[in-house]
């Protein structure tokens, strides 16, 4: 009982990791930054190698 319990918790977690790395369709493509998304409080969109990639805004300490 406690094999076939691992077992499917096994193939569901490598299911879930399957089909979240598939999704490759969630890329935004660019030619540069303004074809990105709004940028948020916490967050900047830029243009890198064609695709919109996020980035963090850091604030200065001190």
């Amino acid at each position: 009982m406690a094999k076939t319990l691992t077992f499917a918790y096994a193939v569901i977690l490598f299911l879930f990791l399957f089909f979240v790395a598939r999704n490759i369709d969630a890329l935004i493509p660019c030619k540069n930054d303004s074809d990105c998304p709004d940028s948020t409080y916490t967050r900047t969109f830029r243009c890198v190698n064609k695709v919109c990639r996020w980035t963090r805004k850091f604030r200065a300490i001190g």
